[in-house]
């Protein structure tokens, strides 16, 4: 399939408070070059905003999380969206500066068979800066330099369809933090690769990792839940005793360290979802790539 006949899809996920942000990425999405995206805009328990006719709108009762209300936009798209050939993946507050950006997508994905995931480069729209934890590799220092990834970014991204259709989509119960890793591995160990490309841009104001007891519970108990379902079982404790140094050495707040810790613990005491260890070989794969799963 050449890149000019592969149908693109995009879902946007949103809280409903930031309807004037929604409605100019709405509009950056429409200005791109190519046959016409499709777009799903999915209300995370929220009503939505008067948008545009040409876009499809979900309303969901509840707010379910990101990776269940994404999951949602997906199947818009048929089962595993598979209507469409590739899906976009941007944030509400996000927007695209270029008007190539679908047809570098398209291009990519047909000249790479094995290419199944995008992450792009996020940068501050005044300053063109890009935070070093928005390029998704440990050797984060230029961000100009694109590279074959072991993890993307949830809001700045593109799926080949395929992925999910191969390895389904991303764990509802995680709510929040890691599902990205999460559905990245599964599509590693069943072949497909993954690039961060600095060329494809989501403008998006510079904004500070959340430090709420909330972020730190959930960050600490999806990482144990990643470590349950994905790997063999040698390295989940190598690979959940790493981090939990990493947490002690940054010298996290006492009401930080404490929710943190209470994840942790009900991270092996609640169920994690389907286990499926990624094979040894994925295993040299990610090593290769430069992030072997200990870290």
């Amino acid at each position: 399939m050449t890149g000019g006949t592969m149908k693109v899809g995009a879902v946007v996920l949103t809280m409903g408070n930031r309807p004037e942000e929604l409605r100019a990425l709405l509009d950056s999405v429409a200005k791109q070059d190519g046959d016409p995206i499709e777009v799903v805009v999915v209300g995370n328990g929220s009503p939505l905003p008067a948008l545009p006719e040409s876009v499809r709108t979900i309303e969901l009762p509840e707010n379910v999380g990101i990776p269940a209300g994404r999951n949602v936009g997906i199947e818009a798209f048929g089962p595993g969206g598979r209507d469409v050939d590739v899906l976009l993946f941007l944030d509400d507050d996000g927007l695209l500066p270029g008007t190539d950006t679908a047809e570098l997508c398209r291009e990519a994905f047909a000249a790479d068979p094995e290419l199944g995931i995008i992450s792009f480069r996020i940068a501050d729209p005044d300053t063109g800066v890009t935070q070093r934890r928005h390029v998704p590799r440990l050797r984060a220092a230029d961000p100009m330099r694109s590279s074959r990834v072991t993890t993307f970014l949830g809001g700045a991204n593109a799926v080949r369809t395929e992925v999910f259709e191969q390895v389904g989509g991303l764990p509802d119960d995680f709510f929040y933090a890691h599902e990205e890793t999460d559905l990245a591995w599964r599509a590693l160990d069943a072949g497909w690769m993954i690039d961060y490309r600095s060329d494809m841009v989501l403008h998006h104001p510079t904004t500070a990792p959340s430090r709420h007891a909330v972020y730190h519970r959930m960050v600490a108990r999806n990482r144990v839940w990643l470590a349950r379902r994905n790997l063999p079982a040698l390295l989940v404790p190598v690979y959940l005793g790493v981090w939990l140094l990493l947490t002690l050495a940054r010298r996290p707040s006492k009401t930080a360290l404490r929710a943190w810790l209470g994840g942790f613990r009900e991270g092996w005491k609640t169920p994690c979802g389907p286990r499926r260890p990624m094979k040894w070989r994925t295993v040299w794969r990610l090593t290769r790539l430069g992030r072997p799963p200990v870290i």
